[in-house]
């Protein structure tokens, strides 16, 4: 049997066992999480309610199972050929831990022209390139790993009847008549139902009493009852051996949910050891890593469902490069993925490459029309580029096909974002909050609406409630950030800058808001606005900010040098990008009076020549400055010719290299010249030290 034909036998198996175990609403892993990775908080079982709203809200915080190993069994390609060219790839046991940088919804860039000459973004993967090679999950290569598929403790021996009963209860929602049907079952397909139904009674309860103390977005510290009876029987039950992976996966939510952490990766581990095939489990174990020591140190058995996990991983931890070559390894095999395209698209993204995300997720709409996973992240790339009409069809879109996700709700209140209605935005991010409360991006994006609106508590509220659901969530840290900033509280708004900036540190942005709050009247801490303006210049600014930047806080600290290495760097930026304005104008002007500062006025005259093609007061002032050089040349000519004429033309050029100072010391020693040309020599050099002018050494021939 070839690997390809094991590999959807054990999915057909996965849907089965998941599905029979009531995980198939599971469905919407990831790619109804509103970033690339799920919320450590969001519960990943169904927890529906009388209330419509929570139903849905509910189940829209689940993670993969029996729909997601469909979606995956329909995905793997029958025509691909085994190839195992990257299985090094592949076969790492621990992920690596560099990292790459990520993006906001304020960004605007310039749109860059594809060629679309029918070329598909799966076509990239068939051929050619190392990402067709690297086709060794599960082809071949030690990354894959066959894990024997558990036979179900089925039929009567699992509860028969009394099995079938229950379940009917649970996906009837009636989860205490399910716990109560299974009471005394020794099976552990039976325990786990029956733990499963407590958990979301349990759960169902909570969220009526946050409701009914708070609202459907209100902050309440109501718990689940049931957690410390099913972890206290759970954890017998698995010292005694008497409960299977999905039991062990059970146990270690409700560890997670008491606050023990580190039993909770050590349960979820041996769950997904040896069951890899719940991304359920997988899910929860991504979100309890939150840092790559955890995940170096997670003692994984090599299996393909493993490197959806380290890609998940390495999204969430922003080591984007990582992510992407994992999810290139996994299109050699599930080269029809939706899924995997969609985490792709999202990657770049967070890479500030919106014109490839917007190729890809263009091209998931035309494959499937009425999809709106992922539209959100789609919706934000759009809303960066300030792609209005795309905007607008892609939200019209959604409304028709399912008004009432919070994905087309957030896509929606984007639209209305971009057209400058920000109440109308506020509106649609609440209406998708009330349909899941522990929707991230809403929450953060609701935060932005409230600053354009000036309400800053509303939207430090909003940026707490998204910090509380996801502390490692940078974009509701920088928010925090420029609140504090807007609210004249300069070090409160640093704490927060520098807390997005740890999570992202390759984001220009990051570093560009920590310098300008540096730069402010209360703090004037210019040296630390430097450090960070260097920092932003070496992420990648493509905006030029921190050049500029760096070019004024130099020049207003007297380096001159500094200042004019970094003008000409920002200059040379904006030639290259055919930028015009008055940043390039400033350049000119500074490394104008520079080069003529420090007698290197060949330079000096490019730089005002150019100044000459303005109309403003620049080019009265390159004029001056021309007109100066002239006579300076002029006078260094006539003064090298006569050596009498040499006291008054190293005064002429004193004053007019800025050396003003320099010029009475001259005048007292006039007594005490011998022979002129000797002493003119003396003088240039005493002037312009080490830069002398290479034309004052090319009047020795005249």
């Amino acid at each position: 049997m070839s690997s390809k034909e094991t590999c959807r036998n054990e999915l057909r198996a996965a849907v089965r066992h998941l599905g029979d175990r009531c995980l198939y609403s599971a469905a919407k892993w990831y790619a109804t999480q509103p970033l690339p990775y799920p919320s450590p908080s969001v519960n990943p079982i169904s927890l529906p309610s009388p209330n419509p709203s929570l139903s849905l809200s509910l189940s829209l915080s689940l993670s993969l199972s029996s729909h997601r190993a469909a979606e995956l069994l329909v995905s793997v390609d029958p025509d691909a050929p085994p190839s195992s060219a990257a299985s090094s790839v592949a076969s790492r046991a621990t992920p690596s831990s560099s990292g790459a940088g990520a993006s906001s919804r304020s960004l605007h860039l310039h749109r860059q022209q594809y060629h679309r000459d029918g070329s598909s973004f799966r076509r990239r993967f068939r051929s050619g390139g190392a990402a067709a090679d690297v086709t060794s999950t599960p082809l071949g290569g030690v990354s894959y790993v066959s894990t024997p598929i558990p036979d179900d403790d089925g039929g009567f021996e699992g509860g028969g009847d009394s099995y079938l009963l229950a379940k009917s209860y649970f996906d009837c929602r009636e989860y205490r008549r399910a716990a109560h049907v299974l009471r005394g079952q020794a099976g552990r397909k039976a325990i786990f139902l029956r733990c499963y139904a407590l958990y979301m009674a349990g759960e169902k309860r909570k969220e009526e009493e946050m409701i009914e103390l708070e609202g459907p977005m209100g902050k309440c510290n109501a718990v689940n009852s049931e957690l410390v009876s099913l972890e206290r029987e759970l954890s017998t039950l698995r010292r005694s051996g008497a409960i299977d992976s999905f039991g062990l996966y059970l146990y270690g939510l409700i560890l997670r949910d008491r606050g023990s952490e580190s039993l909770a990766i050590s349960v979820l581990v041996d769950s997904v050891n040896s069951y890899p095939w719940n991304w359920s489990a997988w899910s929860e174990l991504l979100s309890l890593c939150t840092t790559s020591d955890i995940l170096n140190n997670l003692n994984l058995k090599n299996h393909w469902m493993k490197d959806f996990f380290l890609a998940s991983a390495y999204q969430e931890l922003k080591m984007h490069d990582e992510a992407l070559k994992r999810y290139e390894i996994l299109m050699g095999v599930f080269r029809l993925s939706d899924y995997i395209q969609a985490q792709i698209a999202t990657v770049q993204y967070s890479m500030r490459e919106l014109d490839e995300a917007e190729v890809i997720f263009e091209e998931l709409l035309r494959t499937d029309p009425y999809r709106v996973d992922s539209m959100d992240i789609y919706s934000n790339v759009l809303y960066a580029k300030e792609s209005l009409s795309a905007l607008s069809f892609l939200a019209h879109r959604v409304f028709l096909t399912d008004k009432y996700r919070p994905e087309s709700c957030c896509i929606i209140a984007n639209y209305y974002s971009l057209k400058g209605l920000h109440e109308k935005s506020v509106l649609y991010f609440r209406r998708a909050l009330k349909l899941n409360r522990k929707y991230l991006s809403a929450w953060t994006l609701m935060g932005h609406e409230y600053v354009e609106m000036k309400n800053t508590p509303a939207a430090i509220d909003a940026y707490r409630r998204a910090v509380d659901i996801n502390p490692r969530d940078y974009r509701a840290w920088y928010g925090l950030g420029q609140t504090y900033e807007m609210m004249g509280m300069p070090f409160y708004a640093l704490y927060y800058f520098k807390k997005s900036s740890c999570l992202q540190p390759n984001d220009a942005r990051l570093w560009i808001a920590m310098a300008q709050c540096y730069e402010s009247a209360p703090l004037q801490m210019l040296e630390e606005a430097i450090k960070c303006y260097r920092r932003a210049a070496n992420s990648n600014d493509r905006e030029g900010i921190a050049l500029h930047q760096l070019a004024k806080l130099h020049s207003i600290l007297g380096h001159s040098e500094q200042a004019a290495f970094y003008y000409k760097k920002d200059l040379e930026r904006m030639e290259a990008e055919d930028r015009k304005g008055p940043n390039m104008i400033e350049a000119l002007l500074f490394l104008a009076d520079h080069y003529k500062s420090v007698g290197r006025f060949d330079e000096a005259e490019v730089y005002c020549t150019r100044l000459l093609d303005y109309t403003g007061p620049e080019k009265e002032t390159a004029k001056t400055i021309l007109r100066g050089l002239k006579i300076a040349h002029s006078a260094v000519r006539d003064g090298w010719r006569s050596g009498s004429r040499t006291h008054n033309t190293l005064i002429e050029l004193l004053k007019f290299s800025n050396q003003k100072h320099k010029a009475p010391a001259w005048c007292e020693n006039e007594g005490e010249w011998n022979d002129p040309d000797t002493e003119f020599q003396r003088g240039l050099f005493w002037t312009f030290g080490n830069n002398l002018p290479g034309n004052f050494l090319e009047f020795k021939v005249l």
